[in-house]
């Protein structure tokens, strides 16, 4: 991949020439990849074969407005637009925004100033993808016996471990304390079921350890525990 397609591009929509490529020269300056449309009609067709990163969209635009515009663009992307206007009445604020508009810029403005407001956005998205995108926060590796919570090894014991990978390969269901005995040994020894909340115990202080506000494992009186945290990978 090269550097130029690694970097964001922009498409700006505005139909005032002069401001648009005012736009365009700010963007450029500021490391972005752009590209300018003058009608609202041309959008949608140019944004569905060069998906931007971003739109500095018009609202008072020829052929299609800029309104119509974003509706359009939210029925099949979640594209980041920035809508740019010269009417400052509150309901078209509004209106821009509930159409799915992230952010609203009124004329006249200061250049950096929608810089800025791209980098903002972009930046935003960047962490919510990369957040989808994360692995799973627990990884159970069941060839190597280890488990570890957000890349961090859990010291488990034996008996902790195939409690952690049976609570946690199957997220919401609760188990019984019978169900989680069947699972705990494999020499069958006689324990009673108290045995499982002592080891649910001394799991929990692990987990909770490595992170104090992730809720992992709650009792559900009177029928056992169930696994809350995030879906698991097993290995």
């Amino acid at each position: 991949m090269t550097q130029e397609n690694n970097t964001p591009l922009i498409l700006v929509v505005e139909d005032e020439p002069k401001l648009g490529q005012l736009l365009v020269d700010y963007l450029q300056a500021a490391n972005y990849r752009t590209h300018h449309l003058l009608r609202g009609d041309e959008v949608l067709a140019w944004i569905k074969q060069t998906p931007p990163d971003l739109v500095l969209l018009d609202l008072m635009l020829p052929g299609l407005d800029g309104l119509s515009v974003s509706r359009e663009i939210r029925r099949f992307s979640e594209l980041p637009i920035i809508m740019v206007t010269a009417k400052t009445e509150e309901i078209d604020r509004l209106l821009g925004l509930e159409i799915g508009a992230d952010d609203y810029i009124c004329k006249p403005f200061s250049p950096r100033e929608v810089v800025a407001r791209v980098k903002t956005i972009l930046r935003r998205c960047q962490r919510t993808q990369e957040k989808a995108q994360e692995v799973s926060s627990l990884v159970v590796d069941d060839g190597r016996f280890q488990a570890s919570w957000q890349g961090s090894l859990l010291d488990l014991t034996p008996a902790e471990f195939r409690l952690l990978k049976t609570l946690a390969q199957e997220p919401g269901k609760v188990f019984s304390r019978e169900m989680l005995l069947n699972h705990l040994y494999d020499d069958y020894r006689v324990v009673t079921d108290r045995t499982i909340d002592s080891h649910i115990k001394n799991l929990r202080r692990k987990l909770e350890a490595l992170d104090a506000d992730q809720p992992f494992i709650r009792a559900v009186y009177g029928m056992g525990y169930r696994w809350e945290a995030d879906v698991c990978k097993l290995i």
